[in-house]
């Protein structure tokens, strides 16, 4: 039997995190492949508003005549949320989310809408939060309420993939600017 429930990130979840990044990212198309360095950075600067991950706990029965229950734990996924600017800004209060990351052996199991459902239930949560924004797949994101807005954008990305989901306001016209964490290459 398989169960998943998530948590947040612990202080000894890095290499574990790292790892499951790394997988994730490795055959994406679209991909820079430094998205573990990204979210390293991220927490060495202080800058992870949420950092959740998803736990995958296995139980097995041993085939033994004993029939001893194992179970076996591992971190099957992971998000990250970080603060972001507009320019020209709003006092602040909007947020990236990314980069979002799930073992390729447990995607499909809704391990990915898990994370991104608690997320931005824990960003709401946060006092002054008033919106949040990520690049992905529209087809994916849309469902959770991210939608392209056209007067704000990410420079260097098509505008389809850079998305938006205000929870107070109007989404603002601007200029979004990630942590220079989102440089990191090593």
């Amino acid at each position: 039997m398989t169960t998943i429930h998530l948590r947040p990130e612990l202080p000894g979840d890095a290499p574990a995190i790292e790892a499951v990044t790394v997988a994730a990212f490795e055959h994406a198309q679209h991909s820079s492949h430094t998205e573990q360095f990204i979210v390293r950075a991220l927490r060495e600067r202080g800058q992870l508003a949420v950092s959740l991950v998803a736990m995958e706990r296995r139980t097995e029965v041993d085939g033994d005549l004993d029939g001893e229950v194992q179970g076996i734990e591992q971190i099957a996924g992971h998000v990250a949320i970080s603060p972001v600017t507009v320019d020209p800004a709003p006092a602040g209060g909007w947020y990236g989310l990314g980069p979002i990351s799930v073992l390729p052996s447990c995607q499909g199991k809704s391990i990915g809408a898990q994370l991104m459902r608690q997320a931005l239930a824990q960003l709401r949560a946060l006092p002054g939060t008033v919106g949040c924004v990520l690049l992905g797949e529209p087809a994916y994101y849309t469902r959770f309420g991210f939608r392209a807005e056209p007067a704000l954008v990410l420079p260097g990305v098509p505008p389809e993939y850079f998305m938006a989901l205000a929870f107070t306001g109007p989404v603002p016209a601007g200029t979004v600017q990630y942590s220079d964490a989102f440089e990191a290459k090593a």
